[in-house]
């Protein structure tokens, strides 16, 4: 399959609108570099009208209803957002970038894990403005797999080992853009981190809270990171999914232990 077929089939909503212009930019690049080079990737026709239809801006704002997130959609903001989250100290860190390519490989196979690193490499060299595909993004993206893109992009910032301030402030950003809860962050956040109190915020409860209310705390965040909440973004984002559900799970076990109660 040809990287701009490739990209073809990754775009299903993020078709138009900023995250357009950004593929469309990050495609054209791509075609005209390889052209220069002598090895065209697809008839120079064919290149402009992709890369003209990629820049197309539709009047995405007026949609009432929010359409299912395929894989390709969830796969196109990933590289986007990832690319904000890795530049937001300044600086990109190899084990940052080595943990954005594991990780496609591990969800897409390393084919399709190439292309959609090389993707990711033209992207990161664009002037991205975070609030407008962050507001795209919230149009057309169900609540469980915005979600789980915090999830991943607090995993970036931490495979150099530390989530700086700068990182940090930038998936505060994101999250606020993405219209997610301060306490959704902030449960994210925790996983993440390493603190007496974390098994609480997972869960999105205060300490003092009764036995009864940690327990239904518990039902309600299972339900929320439940795996099959994703389950239309295909087998690829499950692992992701099951690695936070775990988490909420170790909460709770954690919590259970410390206060003796089954």
């Amino acid at each position: 399959m040809s990287f701009a077929k490739w990209i073809g089939g990754a775009l299903g909503w993020s078709f138009g609108g900023p995250i357009g212009a950004i593929i469309g930019l990050a495609l054209g690049s791509f075609v005209d570099n390889l052209t220069d080079s002598g090895t065209p990737l697809i008839g120079d026709r064919q290149a402009g009208k992709q890369r003209d239809t990629y820049r197309k801006t539709p009047n995405y704002g007026q949609r009432t209803t929010r359409p299912q997130t395929q894989s390709g959609d969830f796969e196109v903001s990933l590289l986007i957002l990832a690319s904000i989250v890795i530049k937001a100290d300044g600086k990109q860190d190899q084990r940052e970038l080595d943990f954005v390519r594991q990780q496609f490989t591990n969800m897409y196979g390393k084919d399709r894990a190439n292309k959609a690193f090389e993707l990711f490499k033209r992207i990161t060299k664009q002037n991205i403005s975070t609030r407008q595909v962050c507001l795209q993004i919230k149009q057309m993206m169900d609540h469980a797999s915005r979600l789980q893109l915090i999830h991943f992009l607090f995993g970036i910032a931490k495979a150099d080992g530390l989530v700086t301030e700068d990182e940090l402030r930038q998936i505060y950003t994101i999250t606020g853009y993405l219209g997610i809860s301060n306490r959704d962050f902030e449960s994210i956040k925790a996983m993440f981190y390493n603190s007496s109190d974390n098994a609480y915020k997972i869960l999105e409860i205060d300490k003092s809270v009764s036995d009864a209310e940690v327990k239904k705390a518990y039902r309600g965040m299972a339900k929320k990171y439940h795996p099959d909440r994703v389950g239309h973004l295909g087998k690829e984002h499950q692992e992701g999914a099951e690695a936070k559900f775990r988490q909420v799970q170790e909460a709770y076990e954690h919590i259970q232990k410390e206060r003796g109660f089954k």
